[in-house]
């Protein structure tokens, strides 16, 4: 069984229990240094102020971008992933990743770092139709996974314990293995399937700003997610 993440519960999420799942998480093996310790613990002193206090603002949030953060993003990604527009591999980037980290930290807090287009390639579905699928680059795939860790600690306390959509250390099939769990345990009259079509691709951008900064107050860190929206992607198909 595993507790939920909520201290005042409703029955619907008192407990979750949880078969074998086949989970697929990225974990890091290059050994967390000295150096990841005050990082670690600066984010989870920012997830303890936001449990505490629902309407805080967080300020000064960039300067928890650090190299040792970046490093720990860089060895969380997926090593045999596509590349991005500008080609560049996991393997290459780990070739110099001391010093491209080094002045990829450098251009964030500096605000030089600019994001490129992703690289859009289309996925054949099942119906005939094709599902669109943007390719980040390394360097941007780092620093979106470093701005994820620091909004995490501030927003990870406000969802429900049923939760599983994107959050760490959870996926899809632990969301599975709770809904048999439960169809097993309670009298289920029916389930609900619902998906939102093309969510990303019409998400209104200025609402998703507007509902950060009920919560982040860092212009800076709001800048560089601003530009990861406007960025836009090159689509291959055309070329």
């Amino acid at each position: 069984m595993k507790q939920t993440n909520k201290t005042c519960k409703t029955d619907a999420e008192s407990a979750e229990g949880s078969i074998l799942t086949k989970g697929n998480g990225q974990q890091s093996n290059h050994g967390q240094t000295q150096s990841w310790i005050p990082v670690m613990s600066k984010l989870v002193a920012i997830r303890k102020l936001a449990a505490q206090n629902k309407t805080l603002k967080f300020n000064n949030l960039l300067h928890l971008i650090t190299e040792e953060l970046l490093m720990e993003c860089f060895y969380t990604l997926k090593r045999d992933s596509a590349a991005g527009i500008d080609g560049v591999t996991w393997d290459k980037y780990q070739l110099f990743s001391k010093q491209l980290i080094k002045q990829l930290c450098e251009d964030i807090q500096s605000g030089r770092y600019k994001p490129k287009p992703a690289r859009r390639i289309y996925i054949p579905k099942q119906d005939g139709s094709q599902r669109p699928l943007n390719i980040l680059c390394i360097r941007d795939k780092i620093v979106q996974q470093a701005v994820s860790k620091v909004l995490e600690s501030i927003y990870e306390s406000d969802f429900m314990g049923f939760s599983y959509g994107f959050r760490p250390e959870r996926n899809q099939h632990q969301a599975l293995d709770a809904l048999y769990v439960a169809l097993n345990r309670r009298k289920i009259n029916w389930v609900l399937d619902l998906d939102i079509t093309k969510f990303f691709d019409t998400v209104e951008h200025d609402w998703l700003i507007q509902f950060l900064e009920h919560r982040v107050a860092d212009k800076p860190l709001l800048k560089i997610i601003t530009k990861w929206l406007k960025v836009g992607y090159v689509d291959e198909s055309y070329q």
